[in-house]
């Protein structure tokens, strides 16, 4: 049986894990959501540009609306957000962890593809400046639903991956549930247009994407101490199940 400084004590490590580079993988990955965060809140340069939007009520996807001014370089940050998120999605991801954990990866992985797809198929004009202009673009609206599905299904997942034991990751379980709350609640705020009732939707919309940008940061803060730690509650679990097992 072999032990490393970051198991519990007790827990067993199968030898090939003694040199798996995984704190400098989550190093790494933690860097980059933590850069997808900023990304991801590019939009705060609108109060420096003449973008011709009003942000109260507008759609921060106007932005990089097809035929607006900007498109290249909001449109770029958001892309730029979304591969980072999938990349450091994919590094934090252990195959030693635990399936609530590792589900959670995938979902932000998710969120970041569908970010992605968001800027491809975007808006193919900005609604709050043109009346005529279809609010509702049919694909961007799919791919707009997609990441707000990812989004949660991962909040969600990581509540719950850490409310079994508080002390593991306590900044996860005191500040995810806020977040999850204050992102559903700020997100079906922003429906006013789709139901007939448009303006004043752009404030919490980007009250929405700060908040999601900080939810990128506390699971970049999350990794870093990780490093630090051992497995998550559940994967210890498996790993005294399979110290019992005879070898």
């Amino acid at each position: 049986m072999h032990l490393t400084r970051n198991a519990p004590l007790g827990v067993p490590v199968h030898p090939e894990q003694l040199h798996r580079p995984a704190g400098g993988r989550q190093t790494v990955a933690a860097v980059m959501l933590a850069g997808a965060a900023l990304l991801y809140n590019g939009w705060l340069l609108e109060l420096l540009l003449p973008t011709g939007l009003d942000y109260r009520h507008s759609y921060v996807s106007e932005l990089f609306a097809a035929d607006q001014p900007f498109r290249g370089l909001f449109g770029g940050m958001e892309i730029a957000s979304a591969l980072l998120v999938m990349a450091g999605a994919l590094l934090a991801r252990d195959p030693g962890r635990g399936p609530v954990v590792r589900t959670g990866w995938w979902a932000l992985f998710g969120f970041g593809t569908s970010s992605l797809a968001d800027v491809l198929l975007p808006m193919g004009c900005a609604p709050s400046l043109e009346p005529t202009c279809q609010a509702v673009h049919p694909w961007h609206t799919v791919t707009s639903g997609l990441v707000h599905f990812f989004l949660f299904a991962s909040m969600v997942l990581f509540c719950l991956a850490v409310a079994s034991e508080p002390a593991r990751s306590p900044v996860i379980r005191r500040w995810g549930p806020r977040l999850l709350t204050g992102a559903l609640l700020s997100a079906v705020i922003t429906i006013g247009p789709l139901i007939g009732h448009p303006g004043w939707h752009g404030l919490p919309q980007r009250a929405h994407v700060l908040l999601v940008g900080l939810w990128f940061a506390l699971l970049a803060r999350e990794l870093l101490t990780s490093v630090r730690r051992g497995p998550w509650p559940e994967d210890a679990a498996a790993g005294s199940v399979s110290a019992a097992r005879p070898r």
